[in-house]
């Protein structure tokens, strides 16, 4: 079987994306991803470029003086190494992997009980599925010379990262209307829509930088939530501040807010965190919300609004006090949230969308995805989030996006 893999030097094209039922879908494609194993990792400004178009993977392996982290990676083979870090494939495929070539440390092929060392490039040559996302398109608002604006859908991630490289923002704009680089100047949340500006060089998003870490923007969103939301007064305005510092719960993937006690001394690991919220309308099941974020702290209008009794009505992972183990295979924290709250995948669904769509790609013997199009473990049910982003500004400009069809309650 003829191969032909993919780059970073490979843009993404339009005929690289299959349309069904509702969802966007890539067609699988060869893919190198490239890992290093280095004497220590360097700061994330020195190995992330600003350019959020990086399309090659990497994975720094940290052999410093923690100790903890010598423990993590002393003896461990090449196949150890992927099985522990990359859950998602099995074992033996990993063994298999590594006997034909498609794991290589320094280019060469080596054993399966190669030990690797410090200052190794190691290269996973792989058949690569991306996960759908929702067929709605990326609209363009705004294109300027050194600015591009777009409503973003829910469910598309920003830009590559994970299993998305061709499935985001970047690479559908880049795909459909020829528009790269791109250089995002804030991040919305995968199941968040709304307003998205984008930089079109490195000059103009350094302003846009500058600008965000001096406090100058002013950010706004509308969310719809559980019940009639309060009104409260304050400086005038009717508007209720919530500020209370949240902490971010990596294994569990979720935010929680941490009130502090001042009669004791046990420090925080939370961090300041202030939002306001204006109630827009209500039908006393539901209300459309205004969030003004004066910080920026991951899920802070959703684990805010949650504090105040008033969740976001589909947020699964805050609507349930119950979170399942964020280690889950083939579930983001949203969808480990929610998995004793949503129905079983639809199988005539996945079986429906392999015979349509499995013909308009080759089957890879060795890939342990095919001859699905999603990865295994994607629940095909997911929806957006009912968060939108509606209006940046910042000194001199101001940027919108229409609201979208559920903020109008009937």
């Amino acid at each position: 079987m003829e191969i032909v893999w993919q780059t970073p030097a490979n843009p993404p094209e339009r005929q690289d994306y299959i349309f069904h039922k509702g969802r966007r879908l890539v067609r699988p494609y060869y893919f190198e991803f490239i890992s290093h194993v280095r004497p220590s990792p360097p700061s994330l400004s020195q190995s992330l470029p600003l350019s959020p178009s990086l399309l090659l993977s990497s994975l720094l392996i940290s052999t410093s003086d923690d100790p903890q982290v010598k423990n993590r990676w002393a003896g461990k083979t090449v196949v150890d190494f992927f099985a522990q870090e990359f859950k998602g494939r099995p074992y033996d495929y990993y063994v298999s992997a590594v006997q034909c070539g498609r794991i290589r440390v320094d280019g060469e092929t080596v054993p399966v009980s190669y030990i690797l060392r410090p200052s190794q490039k190691i290269s996973h040559f792989l058949h690569r599925h991306e996960p759908p996302v929702m067929a709605s398109d990326v609209t363009v608002l705004v294109e300027e010379p050194d600015v591009v604006t777009v409503c973003k859908p829910a469910s598309v991630p920003v830009h590559p990262c994970g299993q998305y490289r061709k499935n985001t923002v970047v690479g559908i704009l880049q795909a459909e209307h020829g528009l790269a680089p791109l250089f995002p100047v804030h991040r919305l949340d995968r199941l968040v829509s709304g307003l998205l500006i984008l930089a079109r060089n490195a000059t103009k998003a350094d302003l846009f930088r500058q600008q965000i870490e001096g406090g100058m923007l002013q950010k706004q969103y509308i969310a719809k939530v559980v019940g009639t939301f309060p009104e409260k007064e304050v400086c005038f305005y009717k508007l209720l501040l919530v500020d209370i510092s949240i902490y971010y719960n990596h294994r569990e993937g979720r935010s929680m807010v941490e009130a502090g006690d001042s009669c004791r001394d046990t420090p925080t690991k939370g961090k300041t965190a202030s939002t306001k919220f204006t109630r827009i309308s209500s039908n006393g099941t539901h209300s459309i919300v205004l969030c003004e974020p004066v910080t920026g702290r991951t899920h802070q209008i959703r684990v805010h609004l949650q504090y105040t009794g008033h969740p976001i009505a589909n947020d699964m992972l805050y609507l349930s006090e119950y979170v399942d183990n964020r280690t889950d295979v083939g579930m983001s924290a949203d969808r480990a949230a929610g998995k004793s709250l949503i129905p079983e995948t639809n199988n005539m669904y996945v079986d429906d969308c392999e015979e349509t769509c499995s013909r308009n790609f080759s089957i890879d013997p060795m890939c342990t995805q095919c001859p699905n199009l999603a990865p295994t473990g994607y629940e095909e049910h997911e929806e957006g989030l009912w968060l939108h982003c509606i209006r940046y500004s910042g000194p001199g400009w101001k940027y919108e996006c229409p609201y979208p069809g559920w903020a109008f309650l009937s």
